[in-house]
């Protein structure tokens, strides 16, 4: 079992402005870094640790920072972010800890829903993201598009395929899948909106109170289908969140060809993070593009 050392508790403290916690447990259930509840007197905090010599958690913290800007506690809570540090490459995060349990969905659709709304309405021009960040263990590239196909295309689709195992798709393959992308979206207005961009059923929970939770973002400005489409890759989602978030984003024609086309995006990272059957997967997805 892996132990904070003496060196970063002290720090933790110091940094608080507490004794020694009474308590510190590990907290199972991540692969890429290590996390533990750390409770003092009057507090429990949830800390996570990172010696990968990346950014992880410096990316996470601003992706919280961000979507708590656009949030709505009442119905949707995004971890406050309590204090960060590096020690010589270790990056330690320091969160509220939130209480969860089993619950309907409702306010988190809602709450969703409200995010994607409000950040919309801040007016941000284009799509893209300011620092460099990560999806998973892959990189996620920084950068600006004006227009919602070439950002999707360029700073997402291509850097995945470019470190697409060798040969895996010829060209040839490529070019032709672009260009029915392209071809695809560009009937379809996009919604700029600050996306969680990692939301599958492992990063969401409910509170005690019923209210939506969101955490291990990797956020973008993108068309806000992105983070719908990507709530359908893996399943978990139930239809009491489809409904309260569709009752402020109505689906839109050609919903369910854009599905397959965004979570193409997460098809190829886990493709290019764990390859054995997503291989495949990448395939299928390309066969199912092109006959679009």
């Amino acid at each position: 079992m892996q132990k904070l050392s003496p060196f970063e508790v002290s720090e933790i403290c110091d940094e608080l402005g507490e004794p020694h916690p009474k308590n510190i447990e590990q907290v199972h259930g991540g692969d890429i870094h290590s996390a533990w509840k750390i409770e003092f007197a009057n507090k429990k905090l949830f800390l996570k640790r990172n010696e990968r010599n990346k950014n992880f958690l410096e990316f996470e913290k601003y992706c919280l920072q961000n979507l708590r800007m656009h949030s709505n506690k009442t119905n949707l809570i995004i971890p406050e972010v309590i204090a960060f540090k590096n020690f010589k490459n270790v990056e330690i995060l320091l969160m509220e800890w939130i209480d969860m349990q089993n619950f309907d969905q409702k306010n988190l659709g809602k709450g969703l829903g409200e995010m994607h709304l409000q950040s919309t309405e801040s007016n941000t021009k284009n799509f893209g993201y300011p620092i460099e960040g990560f999806i998973g263990l892959t990189d996620q590239k920084k950068g600006w598009e004006n227009n919602w196909i070439d950002c999707f295309l360029n700073l997402r689709i291509i850097p995945q395929l470019s470190i697409l195992k060798s040969n895996f798709l010829d060209i040839e393959t490529i070019d032709k899948v672009k260009k029915k992308i392209r071809s695809e979206l560009l009937n379809h207005e996009a919604i700029n909106t600050l996306i969680h961009g990692d939301l599958w059923a492992g990063n969401i929970g409910i509170d005690k109170s019923g209210r939506g939770v969101i955490f291990d973002p990797a956020c973008w400005w993108a068309d806000n289908e992105v983070d719908i489409a990507m709530t359908k890759l893996f399943g978990g989602f139930g239809r009491e969140f489809y409904e309260e978030y569709h009752k402020i984003f109505p689906v839109k024609k050609g919903f369910e060809k854009r599905i397959i086309i965004y979570n193409f995006y997460h098809i190829l990272n886990h493709a290019n993070m764990f390859g054995g059957s997503y291989f495949n997967q990448v395939k299928d997805y390309v066969q199912s593009i092109l006959k679009m």
